[in-house]
């Protein structure tokens, strides 16, 4: 018999990466999702028939339950950094995990694995963390056995934080820094999609939460220094004025594509690291991989002269 896995937001950055490996493992892959076009491209990297967008509706109980029927793994990588609309946080991110979670247990699926945040904190004054940590909770108590992975900042090929950082470099006469001494421990998104089939292939994983962190923690402001670095742009980091930040934020709350929201800037204000004794991606027999490894491959594009259309000053 066949496997099948459903993944909710199987098209993201993460997402991608854990199809690929279920692909590899000859599970028969229903990528969860609103819009079968986007899932096109992820169709071949398997066998005809092996990789399917499904249709759902994540707040529908029966559109989620159908996603999910006959399947022996469910996996959950919905997120997104700013709402959209009043009320995205709370319905991707709290209410969507535990629906989830009870269409699995009702169909019998054998794993869950759902990847929440470090930082998840039902006390935060952050609506991006009080949301992590209510789809945790609401998780746990639709599904106790699932297991839950919580990464820091990720980073790879396609990330929306290193590349973010480099553009700016390349753009602006200057590096700028906000919140310069909060501490990130930046996580290599292939570890995370390992972690997501360690969850899945291991006994012991199950009912348990993983912080999953890479092997170098690093501030803000040395994260940017790493950026100028390995772009080698000779850019002075400054500090802004936390009043234009303020400014900056509330404006971003009003954008399609914000740059900064308030709530992204209550997050900034907290060290995203895994937490002292913590399971990591260590207790899932994972190597963390260093970002030095991985980072200047794809970052080479921004350097001067690494683009053939740059022409900016270094």
């Amino acid at each position: 018999m066949r496997r099948i896995a459903a993944v909710f937001g199987g098209s993201g950055f993460i997402g991608r990466q854990v199809v690929k490996r279920l692909a590899a493992q000859d599970y028969i892959v229903r990528i969860v999702t609103r819009d079968a076009e986007a899932v096109q491209p992820q169709m071949t990297q398997g066998r005809v028939g092996q990789i399917v967008p499904v249709l759902a509706n994540i707040s529908d109980d029966a559109s989620v339950g159908r996603a999910v029927a006959g399947c022996d793994v469910v996996i959950n990588l919905l997120g997104i950094l700013f709402e959209r609309r009043a009320g995205d946080f709370t319905r991707v991110q709290a209410e969507a995990p535990g629906r989830i979670a009870r269409a699995a247990s009702a169909a019998g699926v054998s794993h869950l694995v759902h990847i929440s945040a470090i930082g998840a904190d039902a006390g935060s004054d952050s609506l991006y963390a009080r949301t992590k940590a209510e789809g945790e909770a609401a998780v746990r108590q639709g599904f106790p056995a699932a297991v839950i992975l919580r990464p820091s900042v990720v980073f790879g090929p396609e990330d929306s934080f290193f590349n973010r950082f480099a553009g700016l470099a390349r753009m602006l006469p200057f590096m700028p820094v906000v919140h310069g001494e909060t501490k990130f421990q930046p996580v290599y998104v292939g570890d995370v999609a390992d972690a997501v089939m360690a969850a899945i292939a291991r006994p012991d994983a199950a009912g348990r939460v993983f912080e999953l962190g890479g092997p170098r923690v690093a501030s803000f402001r040395d994260l940017m220094g790493f950026v100028l670095t390995t772009t080698r742009r000779r850019k002075r980091m400054i500090d802004l004025p936390m009043g234009l930040v303020r400014f900056q934020a509330r404006i971003g709350d009003r954008l399609p594509k914000p740059p900064l929201t308030t709530d992204q800037l209550k997050l900034l204000e907290r060290d995203n690291v895994v937490a002292e004794g913590a399971d990591g991606l260590a207790a899932l027999g994972i190597a963390p991989t260093p970002m030095e490894a991985v980072v200047p491959g794809y970052l080479s594009r921004f350097r001067r002269g690494g683009d053939r259309r740059d022409t900016s000053p270094a």
